[in-house]
């Protein structure tokens, strides 16, 4: 059965201003100025520049308001008022109508046939497995062959593995290129594709890629020839470390056995990278904030590089003035006008405002942060950072949690001591014998050091790392101990043992 009835509820939205202000606040410095030029392509009533223009902000919403009471409908206008519309020095239509203009009165050719073109050359990289298909084109093969190896060709990743099983791609040849196979031809046109360089490329697993390159190493010494034979006969036990039991089957003397591993470590687990002409692109970090000592004072700035000033754009501005001020009756066509102008302008007010509203958000975290912290940015010594969660910051700053996170999570500080994240400073606490709270970023380091400091032929294991974080005071497990330690990326004991 339907009913009809009225309810009322409160509800809590977020206005498009706040949304704006959010977003800005997860924009590192390093975007900031893309998303500062993003607006300012988008809003004309935009630009860079010392706002001047305070005199038309308090003036806007009467003159808009006052402007769209004095208007009438079309059919108030008689002939000659059109006709004086006309005669106006600029349309203003030319500003509501978004007829695209067409593309022979925006491009002009001063050029001619005789003149030498002179343009920048970009460089472009090039994908692994087209530096190996014109490996492919040096070899004389058939045109079957051709076509099996560069079917193997596109199944190799960008770390120089091939992704798929002998069988699976004997299946692919047969369904999707009508090309019948078997076992040993595209064995044998796999090894000619190993033959590519760089070495190891197109290995089915890490040992065949290591031995391919192994293999290759020339000239011969007694060294690579132990190598070899560790990574053919004993792989599971080097990868586990297993070294006397290797020492014991090959009759190896330590120092053989020392020489041979290190040429295994030469050696590259993924060969398709050198493939790679640029490699990764280098990732820049832009601190939001610099970080200097002054006479033992701490003083904090705001990067403010990428951040320009911002203001209304004042052609706009006075446009919007005077078709305000403007005496008689608007008609929908200065209407419309009037309301795209002040749009562009209130937004444009509303990003500025935003940006604003954004370096005071970054100071006062920052500002908070630095007063918590005072001890560790005075000194750099990891140990005296204090137990620290975003609650403790919003309290001190008056705003949510959320906020918090979302400059935390993306903003970094230069200090003396690096430039680090500042989610970094943010860690749980940790209760020593005495009760004294700590936080667990002082044990991690303690952890790292004991670590650094151990005999590598002989790694401490979990539980004696924690008996002697016990020993120090500190009330900690041994599984505590093993999650910190895979949180500082550090290997099991057995995965840590070198031979010196």
């Amino acid at each position: 059965m339907l009913r009809q009835r009225l309810q009322q509820k409160f509800l809590q939205k977020l206005s498009p201003q706040q949304i704006q202000l959010m977003k800005l606040l997860q924009v590192p410095a390093l975007l900031l100025d893309q998303r500062i030029k993003q607006e300012i392509e988008e809003n004309p009533a935009l630009e860079e520049g010392e706002d001047q223009l305070e005199e038309f902000e308090a003036q806007d919403d009467e003159d808009y308001d006052s402007a769209m009471e004095t208007g009438g409908d079309d059919e108030d206008y008689d002939s000659d008022d059109s006709e004086v519309q006309k005669e106006d020095e600029f349309d203003l239509s030319d500003y509501v109508d978004d007829d695209d203009i067409p593309d022979y009165k925006l491009s002009a050719n001063n050029t001619s046939s005789d003149d030498e073109a002179r343009d920048i050359p970009f460089a472009s990289g090039s994908s692994p497995q087209e530096l190996l298909m014109a490996q492919l084109g040096l070899r004389e093969m058939t045109e079957r062959q051709y076509l099996i190896a560069s079917h193997i060709i596109g199944n190799i990743d960008d770390s120089g593995y091939l992704q798929r099983d002998i069988h699976s791609l004997i299946d692919d040849l047969a369904f999707n290129m009508n090309v019948q196979t078997k076992f040993p031809e595209v064995l044998d046109i796999l090894r000619i594709v190993q033959e590519f360089d760089p070495p190891g490329v197109g290995a089915r697993d890490l040992q065949e890629c290591l031995l391919l390159q192994i293999r290759r190493k020339r000239p011969r010494t007694k060294a690579i020839d132990n190598a070899t034979l560790i990574l053919e006969k004993n792989f599971n036990d080097f990868t586990r470390k297993h070294f006397e039991k290797i020492s014991k089957k090959h009759n190896l003397t330590e120092e053989d056995l020392k020489e041979a591993i290190d040429e295994v470590l030469k050696l590259n687990p993924k060969p398709g990278s050198a493939l790679q002409e640029s490699g990764k692109s280098t990732q820049y970090v832009v601190p939001d904030f610099i970080l200097t000592h002054s006479d033992g004072e701490l003083e904090l700035t705001l990067n403010s590089h990428n951040a320009p000033e911002l203001r209304i754009n004042r052609t706009y501005a006075e446009m919007f003035q005077a078709m305000a001020d403007s005496k008689g009756k608007a008609d929908k066509r200065q209407k419309e006008a009037l309301t795209f102008v002040k749009q562009k302008l209130d937004s444009a007010r509303w990003f500025i405002d935003a940006i604003r509203q954004r370096q005071n958000t970054l100071m006062m975290t920052m500002q908070a942060i630095l007063e918590f912290q005072r001890e560790y940015f005075l000194t750099g010594d990891e140990t005296k950072l204090r137990p620290m969660i975003l609650k403790d910051i919003a309290d001190m700053v008056r705003l949510d949690i959320s906020t918090i996170s979302r400059v935390a999570n993306s903003k970094y500080v230069q200090t003396p001591y690096g430039t680090f994240l500042l989610k970094e400073f943010f860690s749980e606490s940790l209760q020593t014998d005495t009760g004294e709270e700590v936080s667990t970023r002082e044990v991690k380091k303690i952890l790292q050091n004991c670590i650094e400091a151990e005999d590598k032929k002989k790694p401490l294991t979990d539980d004696e790392l924690a008996g002697i974080l016990n020993e120090k005071g500190y009330n900690i497990a041994r599984r505590t101990v093993a999650k910190y330690r895979e949180q500082l990326d550090i290997p099991v004991a057995r995965l840590r043992k070198e031979l010196t």
